[in-house]
Order: structure tokens, then sequence, then C-alpha cells
């Protein structure tokens, strides 16, 4: 288990090198909120719902115009995982390996091209082939974060697909650092990318 003070400068590190991604209200108590964002984003990020549940979870709900099956295997080949997962402009994906299978290894490596680089590593837990991914993953800033367990659902919505994605961080602190890192920017603008291939 990490230090309070470690895993504060791992994610003050995360902020500084996603560039302070936009800004994320932590603090409020209610059950469910919707994640500030600032004003400017609020039309490219119209699609993107992120609430938190309790004091450990984050869930993320968005809406893609294609079948379960194409974003189910959007999220699990390797070579389309690095065409779209990337986040903002300026970033890739040069290291993507993901075994497919309850056990399988998990490692996606991004860089800016310039000093700023992280990774992230993992292993699945279950896979239902177009329906349900089960995994766990830490981020490397370079130390690891605490373990985030992540549910990802994509059901069938009319001619397209909600994908639900629920993670779970072992305690409030951590769930408020990674918020903090203004993630939803960088997960939409992955999304945007991912809905232009789809």
């Amino acid at each position: 288990m990490q230090s309070e003070e470690h895993l504060d400068k791992n994610y003050a590190r995360m902020e500084r090198v996603l560039g302070g991604m936009g800004q994320t209200t932590v603090d409020q108590p209610t059950e469910q909120r919707l994640v500030h964002r600032p004003k400017k984003w609020e039309n490219a990020m119209s699609k993107l719902t992120l609430t938190t549940e309790g004091d450990t979870h984050v869930v993320v709900t968005r809406r893609f115009a294609a079948p379960p099956e194409a974003v189910y295997r959007a999220h699990t080949d390797p070579k389309l995982i690095q065409q779209w997962l990337l986040g903002p402009d300026g970033w890739t994906m040069p290291v993507c390996i993901t075994e497919t299978r309850p056990g399988g290894k998990i490692r996606y490596e991004w860089t800016n091209g310039k000093a700023g680089g992280f990774h992230i590593t993992g292993e699945y837990v279950e896979l239902q082939p177009y329906s349900r991914i089960v995994h766990v993953e830490r981020m490397h800033l370079p130390d690891p974060t605490p373990d985030n367990h992540i549910e990802t659902r994509f059901d069938a919505d009319g001619s397209g697909t909600l994908m639900t994605m629920r993670m779970t961080l072992p305690d409030a602190k951590t769930r408020t650092g990674m918020l903090a890192t203004g993630m939803e920017r960088g997960m939409e603008a992955s999304y945007v990318r991912l809905e232009g291939m789809l």
C-alpha cells in the first residue's frame, strides 16, 4: 500500500504530464453527480457522462453509433486500440499489449513526443465477447497507482451501443486523485476518435 504523500505525488505528476486536461470537481458529497467541465468543453463532451457512486466508484457511460460487436472489438484488438485510445491530440501509443483471455496481460504505453509519458499495466479477469470485459489496471507515473477494478459493458441501444464502464478504486482518496487529473477530457477525445473509426 502506498503512502498518502506518495499517492498525491503520483497523481500530481499525472496532472502535469497530461497538462491539466480540464477541471474536475471532486469534493461534492452527493451520491451521484456529473463531473464539472470547463464551458469550452461542454459541446465536445456531450456524449460522455461521468458520475460517482459512494466513496470508491466512478461510472462512465458513452453511446456509439455502431453495434456492440464493433465497439467491443475496438476495446480488445491492439491494432485498433493504438489508433483511438490516445487521449488529446499529440499523444501516441507505441506499445499496446493486450492478451484477451482471463489472466492475460495488458500494457499500454503513451508518449506526447516531448518529455511526457506514462503507461498502464493490468490483467484481464473476465471476457464475454461483445458484451463485457472485466480487468484490473494500474497507472505507472512512474510508480504504480493502486489497482483500479473495471467492468465495461457493451449493451445494444437501438442501432448503436451503450458502453458503461464502472471503476472501483480502493478508497476515496485514490478516486479523488484520479478524478483530479481531468481524465474525462482525454477519455472523450479518445472516444470521438473511436467513433470516427466505427
